[in-house]
């Protein structure tokens, strides 16, 4: 392809489109550009099966993070959504960080626009700013600390009583995080639209049809249903508690990407994914922009290493503070937040 083809791609299309000679090993393909490139594959739970099987490292938000920001590889591919790959570019300027599908976003990210809420900081000064990390790089430079589902609670516990809290984006893991801690905040009104559609007629339905099964939720989910919940966490501690609970049938309720990785680490249970409003072909809840990235768009973004993620280095040196801070209060139990010192950027 050419130079000219492959930016006329990128502008209309948000990735790479070759048509591939029948019969192409992409996974073959794609493990050796990997190692001839020195790369390394980071996925999030909720990619297809068949990327997670390519990937070096499969995990939550955090964990990716970690990953992210301890690797030597030259190039990062992240099969994830735009954020993601965002917040890698964040923590290795040095190298490059691609991602297979532009148009890969977030409902969250986009609940958020960087305007608003530079304009909702500067309507409660003093307050410190807490932002989910599925928020733009824009944002998330406004911001004081990050936190990630499986690290808010800790995160939000971690700022000096007295300090006032804005949290953002996502309204259903704030309101979580302040019945966990007994901290009022200000929310951002943020939601993921995966983990609103879970339905509770048809999850009470389904706990009829398995009277012994532990319904377990992510904390993004609607308050409602993680009333009804056994247990609440990330999708890493929605795994770490699959594996550890004697019982043998589990109800789900987060994108149905995670029950590969459960199934893969858990043998002899049942794993139901939760029902969803609206019927789509498993009947359960769905990431679209996660289901965007294909074993195909993953070879050509190795091939060609496009599309780049491209921070300005303003936003991704003010970006850097809250994402270490993050890192520091989950690897020091017990350390504080000092008082909010940010401006509205």
């Amino acid at each position: 392809m050419n130079a000219e083809s492959m930016i006329r791609d990128l502008e209309e299309k948000g990735f790479v489109e070759e048509e591939l000679p029948a019969g192409t090993d992409l996974r073959g393909e794609i493990l050796r550009m990997k190692k001839e490139k020195n790369a390394v594959i980071l996925a999030h739970y909720y990619q297809r099966p068949e990327i997670q099987d390519i990937a070096d490292f499969v995990g939550d938000s955090l964990g990716l993070s970690r990953q992210a920001a301890g690797t030597d590889a030259d190039i990062i591919l992240f099969a994830g959504v735009h954020f993601m790959a965002e917040t890698a570019k964040i923590l290795n300027p040095s190298r490059k960080v691609l991602i297979p599908d532009l148009r890969a976003g977030c409902s969250l990210e986009s609940s958020c626009p960087p305007d608003k809420f530079r304009d909702f900081i500067s309507r409660h000064p003093g307050h410190t700013v807490v932002t989910y990390i599925n928020c733009s790089a824009e944002v998330k430079a406004m911001s004081d600390i990050i936190c990630t589902s499986s690290n808010a609670a800790q995160v939000v516990a971690s700022i000096e009583p007295g300090i006032p809290v804005i949290f953002a984006p996502d309204h259903n893991l704030g309101k979580y995080v302040m019945k966990k801690t007994g901290r009022q905040m200000f929310l951002w009104n943020g939601q993921c639209d995966v983990h609103e559609a879970f339905s509770m007629d048809k999850i009470n339905a389904l706990r009829k049809i398995y009277p012994s099964a532990k319904f377990i939720a992510h904390p993004e989910s609607e308050e409602k249903l993680l009333e009804q919940a056994v247990f609440i966490g990330s999708t890493s501690a929605l795994i770490g508690f699959v594996k550890k609970d004697p019982s043998d049938v589990f109800i789900v309720a987060t994108e149905a990407g995670i029950l590969h990785q459960m199934r893969k680490e858990v043998t002899g249970k049942k794993l139901i994914a939760a029902p969803a409003y609206e019927n789509n072909t498993c009947a359960c809840s769905e990431c679209s922009f996660m289901k965007l990235n294909t074993m195909e768009k993953i070879y050509t973004t190795l091939k060609y290493e496009i599309p780049e993620i491209i921070i300005p280095e303003p936003i991704r040196l003010r970006a850097l503070l809250p994402l270490q801070r993050m890192m520091q209060v989950s690897e020091q139990p017990g350390l504080s937040v000092a008082p909010a010192s940010h401006a509205a950027n």
